[in-house]
C-alpha cells in the first residue's frame, strides 16, 4: 500500500517536507540525549570554524564534517525507533542494528576529530 502522501506534489509537497524534517529536528532533540549532546558540539564547533584562520576550504571541511555527525546522529536515531518500535524484546539482529548505528555515530566522530585535526595542523 502506497502511501497517501505520495500524491502531494509542488509547493505542497515542500511544504509538508519541512514540516516533517522540523518535526523530526524537535522529536529528536526532545527524546535524544547524544543528538542532543551533538547538537551542543555543533554550536560550539560550527560558529569556532568561522574565527579560525583557516582557509575557506578548510572551513567548509569542518562544518560538513560536525553536521555529518548530526545527519548520522538523526539516522542512528531513526534505526532505533523502527527497531524498537518492532518490538523491545532482546533479539541479535535488534542489537546488531542498534550497534552498526551506533558505530556509524563513533566513525562520523572520529571523522571530526581527524578533519580538524588536519585542517589546524596541516
Amino acid at each position: 500500500m502506497e502511501s497517501p502522501y505520495k500524491g502531494k506534489t509542488g509547493l505542497k509537497r515542500l511544504w509538508n517536507a519541512c514540516h516533517y524534517s522540523l518535526a523530526g529536528l524537535v522529536a529528536a532533540y526532545r527524546h535524544e540525549d547524544a543528538f542532543r549532546q551533538e547538537a551542543l558540539l555543533a554550536a560550539v564547533l560550527i560558529p569556532l570554524s568561522l574565527f579560525l584562520p583557516v582557509t575557506g576550504i578548510g572551513r567548509a571541511l569542518m562544518v560538513a564534517s560536525v553536521l555529518l555527525v548530526i545527519i548520522v546522529e538523526l539516522l542512528n536515531s531513526a534505526v532505533e525507533a523502527a527497531v524498537d518500535r518492532i518490538s523491545l524484546d532482546d533479539h541479535l539482529l535488534a542489537k546488531r542494528a542498534k550497534d552498526i548505528g551506533s558505530a556509524a555515530v563513533l566513525i562520523a566522530l572520529i571523522n571530526v576529530a581527524a578533519v580538524w585535526a588536519l585542517v589546524l595542523l596541516g
